[in-house]
């Protein structure tokens, strides 16, 4: 470590002390973590628990001669948490709020649901929420943002009612690292409420600035508040025409990783050996492990090219095997 990293980092021990003094509150994980860097050393991959993402099955929800070809059945949101646990071993689940759009002020579907998780020993994570004005936490209008603000409280609501530590929002796509105003005021209102019943408020990278380390960050650091984070997503950043990203995406996860609330461990397709054909994640499991983040990793797989249980199994797998491994960087 060379003089400057050192200095920097007696600077910030001695002011997370003297904040102790005055009583005030520092997350350590950010403070002592290492520097975010989209090059991490060699060394150990962490432990880390493995959740499922609702969207990967969604073929199947969607349609019914899927879910008849893959599950042999037909399949509703009531039965994600014994597929979960029983089609795939998986104790921890990601709900997507289109799947059962209407029930968030449902109390017996949202018990009747949380019963079945209980049952089968499983864990409600989270949230994804879409399509409740969306795009219009970043509205120039106050009466859109106010309106998308009132629509995704109800899903905070249903978030405690599950169990669930956050939900996912969209945060629209008319901010930049220069404006981000209107966006963290209803983003931070939002984070308000969610507050107020122990639930977060995350941003995930999905499209538009919020693909922009850049435009993400400002606007977490715009809000500033403890609850309002990231879902850092291995594969949710801009590519060119063929298909090629056109920004360093481990830079960006690094960059994202010290305000993650949860990761999504995105895939699509894997070589012979099981490895993820476009993404390295060896090194994306050091980035996390770096950033000091031990809670759950959520299976998302987006793939074409195997039916969906299948993606699913060879990502857990892969997950599986990388965790508590060494990880050595290419020369």
């Amino acid at each position: 470590m060379n003089d400057s990293a050192l200095s920097r980092r007696d600077f910030v021990r001695g002011s997370i002390i003297g904040a102790a003094a005055l009583g005030l509150s520092i997350d350590p994980r950010h403070a002592f973590a290492a520097e975010p860097t989209g090059k991490p050393a060699a060394g150990k991959i962490g432990d880390f628990k493995i959740s499922l993402a609702e969207w990967s099955i969604n073929k199947a929800l969607f349609r019914k001669e899927v879910a008849m070809k893959e599950f042999g059945r037909e399949i509703t949101n009531l039965d994600f948490p014994r597929i979960a646990r029983e089609d795939f071993g998986i104790e921890a689940v990601e709900f997507v709020n289109q799947f059962f759009k209407d029930k968030a002020h449902d109390s017996v579907y949202l018990k009747d649901l949380k019963k079945r998780a209980d049952d089968q020993g499983v864990t409600c994570v989270l949230i994804m929420v879409d399509g409740e004005g969306d795009r219009d936490f970043s509205s120039e209008k106050t009466e859109a943002r106010n309106k998308a603000i009132e629509n995704h409280k109800k899903w905070i609501d249903a978030a405690a009612a599950l169990g669930c530590h956050s939900i996912r929002i969209n945060t629209g796509a008319n901010f930049s690292p220069t404006n981000t105003k209107a966006t963290a005021e209803s983003c931070g209102a939002l984070a308000e409420y969610g507050a107020s019943h122990k639930i977060n408020v995350i941003c995930e990278n999905h499209g538009g600035p919020s693909s922009d380390p850049d435009s993400l960050i400002a606007l977490i650091k715009a809000v500033g508040k403890d609850n309002f984070g990231t879902l850092p997503d291995f594969g949710n950043f801009p590519k060119d025409r063929q298909e090629r990203y056109t920004i360093d995406i481990y830079d960006a996860i690094a960059r994202m990783m010290p305000y993650a609330k949860g990761v999504s461990a995105k895939s699509y397709n894997f070589d012979a050996k099981g490895n993820e054909t476009a993404l390295d994640y060896p090194r994306i499991l050091k980035i996390v492990t770096d950033a000091g983040y031990k809670g759950h990793i959520g299976i998302e797989y987006e793939g074409n090219r195997f039916p969906e249980p299948q993606g699913i199994r060879a990502t857990k797998k892969l997950l599986e095997t990388l965790r508590n491994s060494d990880y050595n960087p290419a020369s």
